[in-house]
């Protein structure tokens, strides 16, 4: 096949490819405040979150973030994004299960936390809402499901809301407008490599 041939097919190609892709756009017509749910073993849920927060602030949005189960930990990510305008940042947690071993704390560490997030789910200020690890408070019975889903279902019309973390529960799934499940497929942490700053910190 000559190389006039190749172009010549490549146009066409891409001609088919750019006319479903017009298709679809001119199809998504509505606008509203989105429920996105990023769930799965594998690592870069929360980084995919950070990475909404991050364009979220390059438009002038107005963030808010939650962080469940995490305590006092220092990341990177809220070292800087707390420096920067138009963002409320609340650490909610005081450590993994496995560092608490105190049930009924964690409970009311969990129910405070979610009064908190109420507060910015009320908000019509607030753009973008990210909660991280909401699924574990969830799946260990600290949260009614129905009760998050009733705060959820009653934001803004134009809030948009991250959740993150793994074993969502299946409500979450079902009102979730966007859906993506990471897949642990290799870790380096089970080659015996300790998180590293800026990767995993």
């Amino acid at each position: 096949m000559s190389a006039t041939e190749k172009e010549a097919r490549h146009r066409q190609r891409m001609q088919r490819k750019k006319a479903v892709v017009d298709e679809a756009i001119a199809h998504a017509d509505q606008d509203k405040g989105l429920l996105l749910l990023l769930t799965g073993n594998g690592k870069g849920k929360s980084s995919s979150a950070f990475g909404m927060v991050a364009r979220a602030l390059g438009h002038g949005m107005k963030i808010g973030v939650a962080q469940f189960i995490k305590g006092n930990t220092d990341t990177g990510e809220e070292a800087f994004f707390k420096q920067q305008p138009n963002i409320t940042w609340h650490v909610l947690g005081e450590g993994f299960t496995w560092e608490t071993q105190n049930l009924a704390r964690d409970i009311d560490t969990a129910q405070r936390g979610w009064a908190v997030v109420k507060t910015m789910l009320m908000d019509e200020s607030i753009n973008l809402i990210v909660l991280d690890e909401l699924t574990y408070p969830i799946k260990y019975g600290w949260l009614d499901i129905d009760t998050v889903l009733a705060d959820l279902n009653a934001r803004p019309a134009m809030q948009h809301v991250v959740i993150t973390g793994r074993a969502a529960h299946k409500a979450l799934y079902e009102v979730a407008d966007t859906v993506t499940e990471l897949a642990d497929k290799k870790h380096a942490f089970r080659a015996g490599i300790s998180a590293q700053k800026g990767v995993d910190l």
